[in-house]
């Protein structure tokens, strides 16, 4: 069965027709793309995999170019083009998106990106309400489907007995931008199984030490599934606003470069949110909910273009009409 699904989607790549470029980022090391497979929309991300460890392949780069051209040599520096075919590993790693929507296409679309500030007030008034609309639409039925293991159960690398314990139990599974063997590379999702938490939002003073008993699970199972790292070889983060709004950490090598996934203004280390926990005032009732945060939105977002725009515009109008 396994190996069926496995040939039905590797057979779907070839059969991808471009329509348009999308982006282009990580220094250009990734590409976007949107076309279609069978008429429904697709989008394809294909980005450089990276160099293989082996000694004896990486020997031969030098002397297996197909081309070299000089880009300029001053003193002992030289700068080349080059086109090389050195491994018989693959080179390009893959994901795709079919059939997409047009919440995807405006995800993975070149676009101009605002720093906005959500206060409060904003947050109540504005996302929660966009936040409760995500999940009645049924957005994040595919995560469950993931915990309960009606689907990605070949994926899933470390669980805990599904509902064994409903409070702290967790399973972790490779992020799609990881490759799944370069370890200084690695970028793992877990996905705890209670459903009352949504983003970091509604964490609060109460939840302070489960947050401790999951960072240390998650560190854990990470470096019993991976014994070659140690446990300050990892740090833990979750996103804010996230993908989609059942609350996850993000498990990532040290070493892993740090993208826009990782900026000021989208990572939130969760050393960083307990130690605000546990300095914040009032009863075990107090949370993210009553802190002002910031953080950066594409202007295509469903957030800028129903929230944070409308405000802004209405601000202008209002400062507008006092002058």
């Amino acid at each position: 069965m396994a190996d069926e699904i496995k040939a039905k989607a590797e057979a779907l790549v070839p059969q991808f027709k471009l329509d348009r470029f999308l982006n282009q980022d990580q220094a250009g090391r990734r590409v976007s793309l949107l076309g279609e497979i069978n008429s429904l929309p697709a989008l394809l991300i294909i980005e450089r995999a990276p160099f293989p460890s082996s000694p004896t392949t990486l020997a031969a780069i030098p002397t297996t170019l197909l081309t070299l051209r000089n880009l300029g040599a001053n003193d002992i520096y030289h700068w080349y083009l080059a086109n090389s075919s050195i491994s018989e590993d693959a080179d390009l790693k893959i994901n795709l998106i079919y059939p997409c929507n047009a919440k995807h296409i405006k995800k993975y679309s070149k676009q101009p990106v605002r720093y906005v500030t959500e206060t409060p007030d904003i947050y109540a008034a504005h996302v929660r309400p966009y936040i409760q609309s995500q999940r009645d639409a049924g957005h994040i039925d595919w995560v469950f489907n993931i915990l309960s293991g009606k689907s990605e159960a070949s994926d899933v690398i470390y669980r805990t007995p599904y509902l064994a314990d409903p409070v702290e139990g967790f399973l972790l599974l490779p992020d799609l931008n990881w490759d799944r063997k370069t370890l200084e590379a690695l970028h793992l999702l877990g996905l705890v199984e209670r459903r009352d938490i949504w983003s970091l939002r509604d964490l609060k003073k109460k939840h302070t030490e489960w947050l401790k008993h999951m960072k240390e699970k998650f560190l854990e199972a990470t470096t019993r599934v991976y014994p070659e790292i140690e446990r300050d070889q990892l740090k833990l983060y979750v996103h804010y606003q996230p993908t989609y709004y059942h609350f996850h950490v993000h498990v990532v090598h040290v070493q892993l470069e740090a993208g826009a996934t990782q900026a000021t203004g989208k990572a939130v280390g969760l050393d960083m949110i307990i130690g605000q926990l546990e300095t914040m005032g009032g009863d075990e009732e107090q949370g993210m909910e009553n802190a002002t945060l910031g953080y950066t939105l594409g202007e295509a977002s469903d957030l800028w273009v129903n929230v944070f725009g409308p405000l802004k515009k209405e601000a202008s109008e209002k400062a507008a009409a006092v002058n």
